[in-house]
């Protein structure tokens, strides 16, 4: 049997991430949920530094991916994690509340798998985001090296 591996939520707005958790909980998981709140916690969490230091190795399921967060924001963090050749491969899901199309070029341009927009209404939101885990935690798989 396989790990289950966990899904990395980087969201700043704790309503957001609150909604984000219970929406995958919701969808019957078994993947645990980490959330951190920036990029630079991306970063820590990946490289298991920091408060993230004594965690289990291995990689996430997914990263869901804010794009307006704090110290760094999501664009960034995409931009050194494909700069690294161990987070190439890593599934990447910018879950952003932006609609503007340099966003949305830059991700696609730094190697994003999916580009989603959050909807306004909440229980689209939900629905989104159940929809979101259940692809990328149990039905995709990274290709082999």
């Amino acid at each position: 049997m396989k790990d289950i591996r966990p899904i990395l939520l980087a969201e700043d707005s704790p309503p957001d991430a609150e909604m984000a958790i219970d929406a995958l909980r919701e969808a019957n998981l078994a993947n645990p949920i980490v959330h951190v709140e920036d990029g630079v916690e991306v970063l820590d969490y990946l490289h298991r530094r920091g408060r993230f230091a004594d965690r289990t190795p291995g990689e996430p399921a997914v990263l869901l991916l804010d794009i307006k967060m704090p110290r760094m924001d999501g664009l960034e963090t995409l931009k050194m994690l494909r700069a690294e050749e161990q987070f190439r491969r890593l599934p990447v899901v910018i879950l952003t509340s932006s609609r503007e199309e340099s966003d949305m070029a830059q991700s696609w341009d730094l190697g994003v798998n999916a580009y989603v927009v959050k909807p306004v209404d909440i229980q689209q939101f939900f629905e989104s985001v159940k929809t979101l885990g259940r692809f990328w935690a149990v039905i995709n798989e990274a290709p082999l090296d």
